[in-house]
């Protein structure tokens, strides 16, 4: 399997697994087939959309090839179906989004390479890739966006995407090895901080001076 098929791979996984965690936040919202259709949805195809319409690869990726949309819409359908057998959905999804966030940091930083895209605009994608759909289906459904969260988040992705671009695009080394071990460092760091409540510290106000 070359570099080019395993990212299609893990970028339509990673899709079916943001479009569970959309699905998922529906069934915690009560709402109808069509609510955990557009949720997912929204999910599943949002960061990668912005994506594309940074880079200028236009149509977008899911108008391109339909299977994105069908992963997207299949989800949903399962999890109207099975969500009731979760007795914690809100934990299920923590976890399944730390999945896909770790995927999407990888396989936008190589989409961004495979661009011919400088490293650094190559992270910045893998960033935007792992964490506008789940921003999207938070502030859809009313809920504080985990990326705004003390937890430690965003950082995840930005590893992963670091990882990825160094090992293949500055030290050269095989790709799929590189990806494999920046996908595991990306979500070991997301687990620690959602098992151990990993954050950095915050700005603390101090009163101002009287002149």
């Amino acid at each position: 399997m070359t570099m080019t098929d395993m990212t299609y791979w893990l970028e339509l996984t990673g899709v079916a697994v943001f479009a569970v965690t959309g699905a998922l936040e529906a069934s915690r919202r009560q709402m109808d087939i069509v609510g955990f259709v557009l949720i997912a949805t929204f999910t599943g195809i949002g960061g990668g959309t912005v994506r594309d319409v940074i880079t200028g690869e236009t149509p977008v990726f899911w108008i391109r090839d339909p299977a994105w949309i069908i992963t997207c819409i299949a989800s949903a359908v399962v999890v109207y179906f099975t969500a009731h057998l979760l007795e914690r959905r809100y934990v299920a999804l923590i976890w399944l989004d730390a999945l896909g966030l770790a995927m999407f940091g990888v396989t936008g930083a190589a989409i961004g390479l495979n661009l011919n895209l400088s490293p650094l605009v190559a992270i910045i994608l893998g960033m935007i890739s792992a964490t506008f759909g789940g921003m999207v289906r938070d502030v859809v459904c009313n809920e504080l966006p985990l990326i705004l969260r003390p937890e430690i988040y965003i950082t995840s992705a930005l590893l992963g995407a670091t990882i990825y671009t160094v090992g293949t695009a500055m030290l050269e080394l095989p790709k799929q090895p590189v990806a494999l071990v920046a996908f595991l460092c990306a979500f070991a760091l997301r687990a620690a901080a959602i098992k151990y409540r990993l954050s950095f510290p915050v700005y603390r106000a101090r009163p101002g001076r009287e002149y």
